[in-house]
């Protein structure tokens, strides 16, 4: 039951956040950092250089931008799918009593927090 009160909390917290990641991203434009080319390959952009070197500043923009937005398509999937785990395990920890626990229930349960870290993770950036 404890674990379920987590993940519920959990979700509400994750919705909340990605609230508040969609009002901060349209303040602020986030580039997400390139590795430099190796010496004697040609970059995979096809640019002069391996950080964007040499591209128009609104071709960066438009990039930067295409890449939040697939971000936040992936965010709001994400969360939709925590929702759905969480509301199932809610159905199946109903379903038991105080001295059995499902193996199905932990697995979900477990499920639920890979899938609340990568989201955690994808919202930092």
């Amino acid at each position: 039951m404890r674990i379920l009160c987590g993940a519920v909390v959990g979700m509400v917290l994750l919705m909340g956040a990605a609230g508040a990641m969609g009002s901060a991203q349209a303040i602020q434009s986030q580039q997400v950092p390139r590795s430099p080319t190796p010496p004697g390959l040609p970059p995979i952009d096809g640019g002069a250089g391996g950080s964007g070197e040499g591209l128009p500043p609104s071709v960066m923009a438009r990039q930067a931008k295409a890449r939040n937005d697939d971000r936040q398509k992936q965010l709001v999937a994400d969360t939709n799918k925590l929702l759905q785990l969480a509301t199932e395990l809610k159905a199946d920890v109903d379903k038991t009593n105080k001295d059995v626990l499902s193996v199905d229930v932990i697995k979900k349960a477990d499920e639920i927090e890979k899938l609340a870290k990568s989201v955690k993770d994808r919202m930092k950036g």
